[in-house]
């Protein structure tokens, strides 16, 4: 028996890097998979968002794994599109366990500014919100909902030496520290009903999103043109492990264990996995 074993996920953001390893991650381990993508980039986003190829790709790791999967090209900002992926998973399956809402874009350096804190926003928050809410009405006692933010979400963000210069970059950080906040009230309110909502803060993970022109920049202001081989190096100032970033199969891991029974009486956590960064940042408080 593996060890989510006859649940059903539903996922966000699955046609690459971190969703499809959450896919395939939790197929590995018993689960069907109900996984959106959007296919489509984004005019804001510095880089190329997944393909409906890529989504193909996770469809084949999931089935050579034995599980079945139901894929749907799907905008998380769009509630009506998110809606009818989910309800086509639910004619296959019957039901939803566990949702991982993933689906995320980093907006940093995005133009026009303005836009591209909108489409952060929108994508990042709203688009969580989308995919936990659509599928609310449908989950049973046991459910497990495990939402994406980021160990940015936790920076201390007072200091602004530069108001106005990157509203992308702000934007993804405000996105994710909200998801940390809707998520500790939504838990309170479904605990009850004997379901769970969790976070997941993953520091620098070594995906598209990481490995992208804009996050060089952001992480190499002093050059004009940085490459990956001028970013990488400082990567590493986020966290207190030597690391310089984690892979997408660490942050999956903590997604398998959210999902499982394993984790029951585990609920409204904001879980960092994060190479000790954290641990950069703040002293201990309770």
């Amino acid at each position: 028996m593996g060890r989510v074993q006859g649940k059903v996920a539903f996922i966000t953001g699955a046609g690459r890097g971190q969703g499809r390893s959450h896919a395939v991650r939790l197929a590995e381990e018993g689960a069907d998979i109900i996984a959106v993508d959007l296919c489509e980039d984004l005019e804001t986003i510095g880089y190329p968002m997944a393909t409906p190829e890529d989504l193909e790709e996770t469809k084949n790791l999931v089935e050579k794994t034995g599980q079945r999967i139901v894929t749907a090209k799907a905008d998380v900002r769009e509630v009506a599109q998110l809606r009818s992926a989910l309800e086509a998973g639910l004619a296959e399956f019957g039901k939803v366990d566990v949702v991982v809402a993933q689906a995320g874009v980093a907006g940093m350096k995005g133009q026009p500014p303005m836009q591209a804190w909108t489409d952060g926003i929108n994508t990042n928050l709203i688009g969580t919100i989308n995919a936990i809410q659509v599928a609310l009405p449908h989950l049973t006692e046991g459910a497990s909902i495990i939402a994406t933010a980021s160990a940015a979400a936790l920076m201390d963000a007072h200091n602004k030496p530069n108001p106005g210069g990157d509203p992308g970059g702000m934007g993804y950080m405000v996105s994710k520290r909200m998801i940390s906040e809707y998520v500790h009230y939504l838990a309170t309110e479904i605990a009850v009903r004997g379901m769970r909502a969790n976070v997941i803060h993953p520091t620098n993970c070594n995906t598209d999103m990481l490995q992208s022109e804009p996050m060089y920049r952001s992480f190499r202001p002093d050059l004009e043109k940085p490459t990956r081989a001028d970013a990488e190096p400082v990567f590493g100032v986020q966290q207190a492990m030597k690391v310089n970033y984690v892979e997408p199969e660490d942050i999956s891991n903590a997604v398998l264990w959210l999902a499982s029974d394993e984790s029951r009486y585990v609920t409204g956590m904001q879980l960092r996995v994060d190479a000790g960064g954290y641990l950069k940042w703040y002293d201990y408080h309770v």
